[in-house]
């Protein structure tokens, strides 16, 4: 089992430590905030007395810090970081960055996760620089899916578009049924009532577009009766061009991580 050094332990963080203490890695972590550190320890995690401590002690370091900040961590660490496997969750900050405060040939994993991490159904995409080994992405690979699903992307550019799908993608999710629980509750059901249907609802489709062979078009098809309910409610979504504004919000999202990534 790998020893894994975490520098920053705020929630996806936890999400990550919870599911790699149950596989039985060695965990090490270190964060300047003390409700951060002792959330972190209740979890059996070994609190390291600085950043340079905590790597010190470790094979994998994960990069859990606030984007605004990871580039001052990596400055600090910077002499104590020779042969280890860094792995960063901060958005926006590229590889190019990040390596240009690290020693030369360091093995560098950005990934971008996603909030249903912190209860381990989430889904993360990774990308490797040059000298990540063949055992590194192993490594990586199971790191992330203690918290969920993960996968590769060849690009790094990829990761904005990932950003825009699955990154930004549960908040989508989220603004869909706060909107049909308020319609259930305008229509004259119970907010209480309504938000029972609108979640398990969600869930019911989300299981079933997982386990069926079909895509979700095809799904969505099967339930809609001609001259029907659902009919008439695709056919208003339609009307006002739903679609549309789907692909235009991924395009936003994705044109703002560009941005971000270039400042």
């Amino acid at each position: 089992m790998s020893t894994i050094a975490f520098l920053g332990a705020g929630n996806i963080a936890n999400a990550i430590m919870g599911g790699l203490i149950s596989d039985g890695h060695s965990l090490f972590a270190f964060d300047p905030i003390e409700h951060c550190r002792e959330r972190a320890r209740g979890q059996g995690v070994a609190i390291a007395s600085s950043n340079t401590d905590a790597i010190s002690k470790a094979d994998i370091v994960m990069l859990c810090v606030k984007p605004d900040v990871v580039l001052d961590l990596l400055d600090e660490i910077s002499t104590s970081s020779q042969g280890k496997l860094f792995i960063s969750v901060a958005a926006g900050i590229t590889t190019a960055n990040m390596l240009s405060r690290l020693p030369e040939a360091t093995a560098l994993v950005r990934c971008m996760p996603n909030t249903p991490a912190l209860v381990k159904t989430g889904m993360t995409a990774l990308f490797a620089s040059p000298a990540v080994t063949a055992e590194q992405r192993a490594s990586a690979t199971s790191v992330l899916t203690s918290v969920g699903e993960s996968l590769w992307v060849d690009t790094e550019a990829e990761l904005d578009i990932v950003t825009a799908v699955s990154g930004s993608g549960p908040a989508y999710f989220f603004l869909m049924m706060e909107s049909m629980i308020n319609a259930g509750v305008v229509e004259g059901l119970s907010r209480e009532v309504s938000t029972q249907l609108v979640l398990q609802t969600a869930l019911g489709a989300a299981v079933m577009a997982k386990q069926s062979e079909s895509d979700a078009g095809t799904l969505r098809k099967q339930v809609t009766s001609p001259g029907g309910t659902t009919q008439a409610a695709i056919e208003h979504f339609q009307s006002v061009k739903f679609e549309e504004a789907v692909r235009g919000a991924v395009n936003a999202a994705r044109t703002r991580s560009v941005e971000l990534s270039k400042n």
